[in-house]
């Protein structure tokens, strides 16, 4: 395996790396001039590679050499750079039923096939009436009304209301011609076939006018709406019962590390159930993509170079979980130097969890190497991930920051010198607001996942919070 993966900033020269030899790349993959070799490479102070092991090509056969804190990217820089190299590919629409699209993305507008509502209906239950006739109005003073009928729910509106007369109309029925407003039932009386009524009402009240829900030929959504419970009730008030929506991203999921086995496997001495195939596939579906079935690949370079190249035929993004470190056999960072142009975009973020985040393009096709640690993926997964497959799917951006939910910071946080931290925290109500529970920090422990509601951000900017800050947590 190659020696220690440069930062941004820190690269060997690219020339000489070009011109040793490597391992042919898979369908794919690819092997772009002047990308990275897997030969010995200058320690990050500049000075000559060191004398590599035979059984793991490291320096004495150790770990390679950490990140370096300085010039590493902010999660805010590393954002903008991982959306301007990927870009807005057109992504195919599909034609849905109403019934399957909670959740799904328009991906064109939707226009009023109809008046909504078709007709003038009552709000209340109560009289339909005309306004003239109830000037004068007041307490101790009611309008005297002669009851001409009333409307059934469902039905057309049979009677006209003339002067000096009222009809009965239930919550939702049609308003009679000749009405032009509803005066509530509890502001009436009934003496035999007379109408008193109490409290005057103007033209309108508890009225819906035809078309004022939405007039035909008016957008009812526009592009870019993910589509929720409300949005797809209003849908089907106007008739509308197909609609175009973006076809999610195919994310390829690659698992790396010999110690990773499938969920239902009994793991051996020395190894773990795969924690972040099952997380972020439901993370992936929560937010519109389409994730094809994990990948588990050894820590093998042509196994792993095979699963790539597979990966990146079958999928518009790839993910790749673990193998982005400075361990001994971590493979992503090498195999991503082997990546058609433009290639790395950037390894290494001034983040905690999560700082040998990896990000390249394969030609027009992203990859991220996210960390191994459970909790590290899925913050930086929140961070990175989503935002460039809400762009994909042309969600409209969000105005400002996004939700966020206010809380009492219970324990004081002191954010890692040079990075910035996102702490996962859980949300305890009491006394009247929300206090956040840091969760533990180590990025390896489930209980630090199903503990926590949202993430409570430290940046660059401070060195901590005390205890009894009030903080802004992000939701999961």
């Amino acid at each position: 395996m190659a020696g220690y993966e440069p930062e941004p900033g820190h690269e060997p020269d690219v020339a000489a790396r070009a011109a040793e030899p490597r391992a042919p790349a898979p369908a794919g993959v690819g092997t772009a001039a002047g990308s990275a070799s897997q030969g010995p490479v200058p320690d990050p102070g500049g000075g000559p590679a060191p004398a590599s092991s035979p059984e793991s090509g490291l320096p004495g056969g150790g770990f390679r050499a950490p990140f370096p804190s300085a010039g590493l990217p902010t999660v805010a820089e590393a954002l903008q750079r991982i959306l301007a190299a990927a870009g807005r590919p057109p992504l195919a629409t599909e034609e849905v039923p109403l019934a399957v699209a909670l959740g799904r993305v328009l991906a064109k507008p939707v226009y009023a096939p109809e008046d909504v509502p078709g007709f003038h209906r009552s709000t209340v239950d109560g009289y339909a009436v005309r306004s003239q006739d109830l000037r004068g109005v007041e307490p101790g003073r009611p309008a005297r009304l002669q009851v001409a009928g009333r409307v059934l729910a469902g039905q057309p509106a049979q009677v006209t209301v003339e002067p000096g007369q009222a009809v009965a109309v239930p919550t939702g029925g049609m308003l009679p011609p000749g009405a032009d407003c509803v005066v509530m039932f509890e502001h009436t009386t009934r003496e035999g076939p007379w109408l008193l009524v109490h409290r005057f009402a103007g033209p309108g009240d508890n009225v819906i006018a035809r078309g004022e829900d939405a007039a035909a030929g008016l957008a009812l959504l526009p592009a870019g709406r993910r589509l929720g419970p409300a949005e797809l009730g209003a849908l089907a008030g106007a008739g509308v019962t197909r609609l175009a929506v973006a076809r999610g991203p195919r994310v390829a999921l690659l698992l790396t590390g010999d110690e990773v086995v499938p969920p239902g496997q009994v793991p051996a001495p020395g190894q773990i159930r795969d924690i972040n195939g099952v997380a972020l596939t439901a993370a992936l579906r929560q937010d519109g993509a389409e994730p094809l079935d994990p990948v588990y690949v050894p820590d093998e370079p042509d196994a792993f170079r095979q699963a790539l190249g597979a990966a990146l035929a079958a999928a518009d993004l790839v993910l790749i979980s673990g193998g982005s470190s400075v361990g001994e056999r971590d493979l992503t960072a090498e195999l991503a130097a082997e990546l058609e142009p433009p290639g790395v975009i950037l390894h290494g973020i001034a983040l905690k969890p999560g700082k040998p985040t990896l990000f390249a393009m394969a030609g027009r096709k992203p990859v991220f190497g996210l960390p191994g640690n459970p909790v590290s993926a899925l913050v930086v997964y929140r961070l990175l991930v989503r935002p460039l497959i809400q762009r994909w799917l042309g969600l409209a951006p969000e105005p400002g920051p996004g939700p966020r939910i206010r809380a009492r910071l219970e324990t004081a946080l002191r954010r890692p010198p040079g990075r910035e931290e996102y702490v996962p925290v859980a949300l305890i109500w009491r006394g009247g607001e929300y206090g956040a529970r840091p969760q533990p920090r180590k990025s390896g422990l489930i209980s630090a996942l199903t503990g926590a509601q949202g993430l409570v951000h430290l940046p660059l900017e401070i060195e901590g919070l005390p205890a009894g800050a009030e903080v802004e947590v992000i939701p999961w």
